[in-house]
């Protein structure tokens, strides 16, 4: 058994300490917010929060998550910042087919909590690597700058 603090409750897991933390997350704790794009780092469907940054969960296994705080899209309503994200995607109607919602809002989040007023260009630096199949960018970064006039 190996003990995560996943959204600040220590959950056992019976699993491999090589592990996936998404597979952790969605097979063994049977939390699905967290989604599977590409397993291999390459489009942000799974990011979460690992000790406050984010990470491809895909590809992290949970070895490195022992003493560390995993935050996922679960908790993100309960936090000031992710839940002024959350208000503006659902305000602007971001998501066209969902599917990677979930990492792009965990991505804004990490942005907003280091970068209250960020640039075109910061948000396309800390955005890069989340890819929408339905290509949302425009509306993504708008929410972005609606989330951050909402909490300055």
């Amino acid at each position: 058994m190996i003990t995560l603090n996943i959204n600040g409750k220590d959950m056992q897991v019976d699993a491999d300490p090589s592990t996936p933390i998404l597979w952790a997350l969605r097979d063994n704790l049977n939390m699905t917010g967290t989604k599977f794009g590409c397993g291999a780092a390459l489009c942000g469907a799974c990011t979460v929060h690992l000790g406050g940054q984010p990470i491809r969960s895909c590809v992290t296994p949970i070895s490195a998550a022992v003493g560390q705080k995993i935050t996922t899209i679960e908790a993100m309503e309960n936090d000031k910042v992710g839940k002024a994200v959350q208000a503006a995607w659902v305000k602007l109607d971001v998501p066209q087919c969902g599917y990677c919602q979930s990492g792009q809002i965990m991505s804004a989040t990490a942005l907003l909590r280091t970068n209250k007023a960020p640039s075109d260009a910061d948000i396309d630096n800390a955005m890069s690597g989340n890819i929408c199949r339905c290509g949302t960018y425009q509306r993504i970064r708008a929410a972005i700058k609606d989330a951050a006039k909402s909490i300055a």
